[in-house]
């Protein structure tokens, strides 16, 4: 028997179990404390009480017992609705399911190997197992897992067997099978699910059979030898997956709707929220996968969880949005996917719930140091509350919209970047924290002669820029580091949705969810291996290495040209050709403009990412825009103290302490310079000034 075990008189009683969640990702039945239930259908069994999103979790464990290692398939299931019950038993269920080990019940071994040698089964046709005939070896092991209809987000597993035994008692496969020593049945009858993983998206990037192959009998022979079933992977098992991969298909019905329905009952384990659009409420699909989820845990705590939303808005049939997180070369790798046929932040609150409970079941310490909203609409209560973290203001998208409608309707480069500046202004309201609509006016009159793109800003952004003013006016905003790698994610995002081949398939939500979640996801996977292995990185997407933040990191100090007395622009000598020098204007900005070709696509260049880190390290100057709300914030505090006095004694320490500053900030305020805050003061400063308001 695995695990401690204790007596308990009644079956009835199993709601007053304590819910066990151990806090390792995978766990098995020696991780839990069972009770042998005494009476009742399942007397003389032994049971536990488990968080139901941890079901996949105990089965992983129970599958990797190093004694005897099985894969459990599903035996029988069942399923009801919720209501369908006017008085369920205490032990009544949702669903139920029955897991039995792979190597029995039926037991085909000679008699000579320790079996009865009797084959019950027919050898075709109904009840016949095709294919399996060679592993069954009459395995008893096997549990039932009920999801209890009083308490559904509860399962109580009811281990029938516990130990890998057949019908006399002797071990019938593992290493405590002498007949199994040297054999398959000493390993699980199938591969894991991690092979399977690197199989697949090894096939989606178009590697040959052959070269998987290869690459799978080096590693097994610089391991020394095969060790679990894993390091017997065949031909035929890539074959197989290769062949799925030939015939998958995105159509899986011919309505759209029912195509979607159809695939979420397939993946359930890949969708944290699902809902049906019907009547008033909207469609929503969230879809994570399990290696989705390791990545959130690994890079996400103590890390940077960014929004990348409103993708696909007027191409798509519903817009998509992304979560992403970044790791240590500062890539943005998608943990989340959302599909909504509303604006993503009305029911924020339904999805982000359950993706945040999906995580920390695996990890209840998992927490980010911070969230990036890119949508001033987003519920920022909601999501501090969920995430207990900050929430951080992301520039990225507006100012992209601005520099790309920029370069497209207007040609002279210095009105370019003298409108960008003024709209950098416009956005946090510098002129002595001015009206909204008074900046705009004095935009709009001294450049009246651009057009076309005051015509653009007056349709779209006029409307929202309010919504925008009030965002940063109430939250810190987000440094640059991040933008680089948001960018580099939507152009490789752009470029895999809206290939011109697929563009009838835009307006077919299955077709989105099946290039996410295979195509796309594999590259992200196959680039992560690359980096932790070294292996493929001739298969590599180059758009990986084109992260502007990891570029910026090749380039030296002394290839900077910047003026601390004069910061109206910075100069960058080219890595790639040494004759050509770059001018940043408005160095370390949210709203700097290059003038290298990548920049005048409307694109994030490295060069300007250098200019701001190298701003930012030395501390040449205080930031113009993020300041006067930094400053803003301050004067409305001291004019609306807080009532704690212990509160009060530390606002008023905060405002000593950086009196000196905020001077030096008035100072400045004539220069005409867009700099971002330095670390300290965009984050842990403002978050502490925000922090007393709340307190109010």
């Amino acid at each position: 028997m695995k695990g401690h075990e204790a007596k308990m008189p009644r079956m009835e009683d199993i709601l007053n179990l304590p819910v066990q969640d151990p806090p390792s990702a995978e766990f098995s039945a020696a991780h839990l404390n069972w009770i042998q239930v005494e009476g009742g259908r399942q007397g003389g069994d032994n049971i536990a009480l488990i968080p139901y999103a941890r079901v996949d979790d105990f089965l992983k464990g129970e599958s990797a017992n190093a004694e005897c290692p099985a894969s459990f398939r599903v035996e029988s299931r069942r399923k009801r609705t919720q209501g369908s019950v006017s008085k369920p038993r205490v032990d009544g269920y949702l669903e139920y399911t029955l897991y039995w080990c792979s190597y029995g019940p039926e037991d085909y071994r000679d008699s000579e190997s320790g079996g009865d040698g009797k084959n019950n089964k027919p050898a075709s046709g109904k009840g016949s197992r095709p294919g399996r005939r060679h592993m069954m070896r009459g395995c008893l092991c096997h549990f039932t897992v009920k999801r209890l209809y009083s308490r559904p987000f509860l399962a109580l597993i009811i281990y029938n067997q516990q130990n890998h035994v057949d019908k006399t008692g002797a071990p019938c496969h593992g290493i405590l099978d002498q007949d199994a020593l040297g054999t398959r049945a000493m390993y699980a009858p199938r591969i894991s699910e991690e092979l399977r993983q690197k199989v697949m998206s090894m096939l989606y990037v178009g590697m040959p059979l052959d070269n998987i192959m290869q690459h799978h009998m080096g590693e097994v022979e610089r391991q020394g030898g095969p060790h679990n079933r894993d390091d017997f992977l065949t031909r035929n098992d890539v074959r197989n997956m290769e062949r799925l991969v030939c015939n998958s298909s995105h159509e899986l019905d011919g309505n759209d709707e029912c195509s979607v329905k159809t695939w979420v009952h397939r993946h359930q384990k890949h969708v944290f929220f699902f809902q049906d659009r019907c009547g008033s409420e909207p469609f929503i699909l969230g879809i994570q996968t399990d290696w989705q989820v390791q990545q959130m845990l690994r890079h996400g705590h103590n890390g940077s969880v960014a929004s990348h939303s409103a993708f696909g808005l007027k191409k798509l049939k519903y817009p998509l949005c992304s979560l992403l997180v970044f790791d240590s070369s500062r890539n943005a790798i998608p943990v989340a996917w959302v599909i909504t046929s509303c604006d993503v932040h009305q029911d924020i609150h339904k999805w982000l719930v359950p993706l945040v409970d999906r995580v920390r079941t695996k990890d209840a310490r998992w927490r980010p140091n911070a969230f990036l909203v890119d949508d001033p609409s987003f519920k920022t209560s909601i999501i501090r509350e969920i995430f207990r973290c900050r929430v951080l203001v992301c520039l990225w998208h507006i100012r992209r919209a601005w520099v790309k409608s920029l370069l497209k309707k207007c040609c002279n480069f210095d009105v370019q970047r003298e409108i960008l500046k003024h709209l950098g202004r416009t956005l946090y309201c510098t002129r002595s924290m001015s009206s909204t609509l008074d900046s705009v006016e004095e935009l709009m009159q001294i450049f009246v002669d651009q057009c076309a793109f005051m015509n653009y800003f007056r349709s779209r952004w006029l409307p929202n820029i309010e919504l925008w003013v009030n965002s940063l006016r109430t939250l810190p905003v987000a440094s640059q580091e991040p933008y680089s790698a948001i960018e580099a994610y939507h152009l490789r995002l752009k470029s895999k949705v809206f290939n011109g081949l697929h563009s009838s398939c835009w307006q077919r939500v299955d077709w989105l969810i099946h290039t996410l979640t295979t195509e796309f996801h594999s590259l992200y996977w196959l680039d992560q291996y690359a980096v932790e292995t070294a292996y493929f990185e001739n298969l590599r997407d180059g758009s990986f290495s084109m992260n502007s933040w990891y570029q910026a990191m090749h380039i030296p100090d002394v290839d900077v040209m910047l003026d601390e007395e004069n910061l109206q622009f910075a100069k960058v000598i080219s890595q790639a050709d040494r004759t050509l020098v770059y001018t940043v204007w408005n160095p370390g900005s949210e709203f700097s403009l290059c003038d290298c070709p990548w920049s005048r696509l409307g694109n994030i260049c490295k060069h300007i990412v250098k200019v701001t880190i190298l701003c930012k390290d030395r501390q040449v100057a205080r930031p113009l825009l993020a300041a006067q709300v930094y400053r803003q914030t301050l004067l409305n505090l001291l004019q609306s103290p807080p009532d704690d006095p212990l509160v009060l004694d530390h606002a008023i320490l905060h405002a000593t302490r950086l009196q000196q500053d905020i001077k030096a900030l008035e100072d400045l305020s004539n220069s005409g310079l867009l700099l971002p805050l330095p670390p300290d003061t965009n984050s842990q400063t403002m978050d502490n000034l925000l922090l007393f308001p709340r307190l109010q």
